[in-house]
């Protein structure tokens, strides 16, 4: 069996993440069981929530553990199976963590998902036709529930959530704004993932100017916003909702770090009777398939071209995550690993 190398969490950040929070470890792969696969990684996911994870408090999901592998989206290819289900060389989604190979139990229900590479290359499994794409589609789809005409915004607008969340926004008929940081990440908003506007956060340095740009971006109001970021950005969205406006609250990346982050006007949330509502896709593995299928044509098709970022090898884990963190990453981050 290879040997296979590791990054573990061996300390918990006191505010900002480090590097020194990390240590990369060598470690012996087990030998399979019956009803095991080993699987060799090609791409290993970062994601924002895993800042989260990083501390020792009550969540959604249990916290990181010290001095184990950190825990992570992976896709890659099946290398030796004792399993009657998976064969050498399928091509597998699940969440391998940060190391190089996993062996799973692949009688696990949701454990291991093969995938097909014909038409989708196999990092969009992480990205646009993963867990990302699917947290865009259930915002907008099942919270947003978006008309045709509609404004729709999203912030953290050229990530792997916003480059989805504009291709499904569109396909429905709305007109879509987003919310990303500089003019490189605009452009690229406007000319590749077919938003109406898109608007430059950083120049701007509160709500009220924030808010003033959402104006002329969006003359007939908000009436769905998904919230990546919080902060000053959920102030200045918030003073734009239309009346009957639904906000779908996946992220609050300004606050990652701990640090508290209060909502300016709450009483506009009674005054335009909005509709908000926070989510964690996996507890609605039921609307997968179906997002999943729309997600995987609309790639297959060039109507949804997402970018990513890729670091090259399990070393470069940590400082592409901290990187992540502080909007360093031009759409999905990944780290190649093979």
């Amino acid at each position: 069996m290879p040997t296979n190398q590791q990054i573990h969490l061996v300390s918990r950040p006191s505010g900002e993440a480090l590097a020194s929070n990390f240590k990369l470890i060598v470690s012996e792969t087990p030998a399979l069981q019956d009803g095991q696969v080993l699987v060799r990684h090609h791409f290993l996911s970062l994601d924002p929530y895993m800042r989260g994870r990083m501390n020792d408090a009550k969540s959604y999901t249990a916290p990181q553990a010290l001095n184990e592998v950190m825990g992570g989206g992976t896709v890659g290819e099946v290398v030796e199976s004792k399993n009657p289900k998976f064969v050498v060389g399928d091509k597998v989604v699940g969440m391998g963590g940060w190391q190089q190979y996993s062996v799973v139990d692949a009688n696990q229900l949701g454990a291991l998902r093969k995938v097909d590479t014909t038409l989708i290359p196999l990092s969009a499994y992480l990205g646009a036709v993963g867990m990302p794409g699917v947290t865009a589609w259930y915002g907008l789809v099942k919270i947003i529930e978006p008309k045709a005409g509609e404004t729709m915004v999203v912030s953290a607008a050229t990530g792997a959530v916003g480059s989805a969340f504009a291709a499904l926004s569109k396909a429905r008929g709305c007109r879509t704004v987003g919310i990303a940081g500089g003019p490189e990440k605009c452009r690229y908003a406007l000319d590749e993932l077919g938003f109406d506007a898109c608007i430059d956060y950083k120049l701007h340095q509160d709500a009220a100017s924030l808010s003033k740009a959402l104006k002329d971006a969006c003359p007939d109001g908000v009436d769905g916003y998904f919230e990546n970021v919080g902060g000053m950005v959920l102030d200045a969205v918030i003073t734009r909702m239309n009346a009957f406006g639904r906000i779908a609250v996946c992220g609050m990346i300004a606050g990652y770090d701990g640090a508290p982050l209060p909502l300016s006007y709450p009483a506009l949330i009674l005054t335009n009777r909005l509709k908000v509502q926070g989510f964690i896709v996996s507890e609605h593995m039921e609307v997968w398939p179906e997002a999943l299928k729309e997600l995987g044509t609309l790639v297959a098709t060039g109507k949804l071209k997402p970018r990513e970022s890729i670091a090259q090898g399990l070393e470069a884990a940590p400082e592409a995550f901290l990187g992540l963190l502080k909007g360093k990453n031009f759409g999905k981050q990944l780290v190649k690993l093979a």
